[in-house]
Formats: structure tokens, C-alpha cells, sequence
């Protein structure tokens, strides 16, 4: 087998939408988020099955993957970002297997096709609905229309900064995504038109944690971090859906916290190497 190895930024979600559909390539949310330099690093070896930072594990948007690419690999999976805390890792890992696989096998398809297979996985396994075109893109992304790039659509918004991120503990993604998400879904539709009305990181930040509030998903413990930094000066607010504080520049350590610090990833989701 030949190498190839993707990089697939983490993904922090602000807000969003959630759109249900029967066809997967159209579910999907709106929603806006930042792409991260810490990601996700994908390669594919003999075999079969998935291993998650050295160890044997299920991410059945993966194995959906290999699917519909008629492809069977060991897909090694290897990040640096804590799993089921907001950061999109099956989306990367999905996204980063699409890309490998084509190269590998020859499959000779577009980036459009493969991030909607990968897209389309992700809904299917219900771990994610719009970390997958955001991470193909890069930057702060906006969704302005839910699904694959054939039916959703993608704006930005122009600007780049460094991102702390402060991990609190875990929160499962399909629980949220299988409750009501009706008063969710509004609370998105509020934030995305205020940020269409003005596209700027200020305003990213102040509708995130008005949605994270409105939407009750706001913990204790996040919101007491969230207040700590908007005490200090900064901008915080929740990673969708994850119990973790993101915030802007220095936000976090100005406020007295121990957290992590990336780049934006202006770039997107990429191979690293080809055979």
C-alpha cells in the first residue's frame, strides 16, 4: 500500500442550526466556528479497523468512509486535542480518511466529493452536522446553509487570531442532537443574523455565548469561566458541543487559567504527504 498522510483542523463550533433531512449530503446546520491549527493527522495502513492515538477504537463515521470509497485500510488516527470535548475529531477523522483513501486507492475524486462523503458519514453515525465543511475550509467559517457543499453554502468571516482552549470534561454529541432541538435552532437563527448583519470576531463571540445560553447548554462551570474572562477583558464563550471554554488571544490566561493556545489554520483540511 502506498502513503498518504491528511491534515484536518480541529473545529470549534460558536453556535448553530440543526437541519434534519433524509438525505444525508443535506442534513446538516448553520453556524459559525473557528478552525484550528491543532488537528487532526490521518494515514492509512494494511488492514482493517481504527486506532485513536495508539489505541483500538470504533469511529463509525470512518468506517462509513471506507464505504463508500470501496477502500479497506487501518485508519491510525493521532491528535493532541482532547476527544468528545468540542473539538470535531470525528468529522477530522473522517475528512482526513476521504482524502488518504483517494490517494491511496486512486479514486480520483474532487475535494467537493470527498468532504460530502465525509459530510455525509458524520450525520449518518450522528456525531457531528457541520464540523466536516468547516474544517475543509478553514479560518472562522460560516455556514449559511446546511449540508454538503453541492447544497449548503460557506462564508467567513476576515480575521485570524490566536485561540485558547480550556477543556472542562466531556459531553456526548448525540445526546444533544437526539433531544428537542427546536429552541436550539432558534437561538442559532438569531445568532448567524446578527452575525450576517456584521461579520467581525467581536460579534462571533457575543452571539456564541448569548446562543449558549439560550439554548441551555451552558454548565456551571462553563459559565463561571465564561464570566471570569469577560471580567478580565476578554472574549469566551462554549465549544459546540463540548464542556470546554474557547476564547480569543490571551483570554483564558489573562484571566488567571491554565489553557491551551493554537493558530487559526487559514488553510484547511490538506494531504501532507503523497505516495
Amino acid at each position: 500500500m502506498t502513503e498518504a498522510v491528511a491534515f484536518v483542523p480541529g473545529h470549534v463550533t460558536g453556535f448553530f442550526t440543526a437541519h434534519a433531512d433524509d438525505d444525508p449530503t443535506k442534513a446538516g446546520s448553520r453556524g459559525a466556528g473557528v478552525a484550528l491549527s491543532e488537528g487532526v493527522t490521518v494515514r492509512l495502513e494494511p488492514g482493517d479497523g481504527v486506532e485513536l492515538n495508539g489505541e483500538e477504537c470504533d469511529i463509525e463515521s470512518v468506517d462509513r468512509v471506507l464505504g463508500a470509497l470501496r477502500s479497506t485500510a487501518h485508519v491510525v488516527v493521532e491528535t493532541d486535542l482532547p476527544v468528545a470535548s468540542g473539538f470535531g475529531i470525528s468529522g477530522a477523522a473522517a475528512l482526513g480518511t476521504a482524502l488518504a483513501a483517494n490517494e491511496v486507492f486512486g479514486r480520483g475524486l474532487s475535494e467537493n466529493e470527498l468532504v460530502t462523503i465525509a459530510h455525509g458519514a458524520e450525520v449518518q453515525a450522528g456525531t457531528g452536522l457541520g464540523d466536516v465543511v468547516a474544517q475543509a475550509r478553514g479560518g472562522f467559517p460560516v455556514r449559511l446553509e446546511p449540508g454538503a457543499p453541492a447544497h449548503g453554502a460557506l462564508d467567513g468571516i476576515p480575521a485570524t487570531c490566536d485561540v485558547e482552549y480550556l477543556p472542562l470534561g466531556e459531553l456526548s454529541t448525540e445526546a444533544v442532537l437526539d433531544g428537542e432541538t427546536a429552541a436550539l435552532t432558534e437561538a442559532g437563527r438569531q445568532a448567524l443574523s446578527a452575525l450576517v448583519a456584521e461579520p467581525t470576531l467581536e460579534t462571533f463571540m457575543q452571539v456564541s455565548r448569548t446562543f449558549a445560553r439560550e439554548a441551555d447548554l451552558l454548565t456551571p462551570e462553563i459559565r463561571e469561566v465564561v464570566e471570569d474572562v469577560s471580567e478580565a477583558g476578554g472574549e469566551a464563550s462554549m465549544a459546540m458541543l463540548g464542556e470546554t471554554v474557547f476564547a480569543l488571544d490571551t483570554g483564558l490566561s489573562d484571566a488567571g487559567y491554565d489553557a491551551e493556545r493554537c493558530e487559526v489554520s487559514v488553510a484547511g483540511a490538506h494531504l501532507t504527504r503523497r505516495p
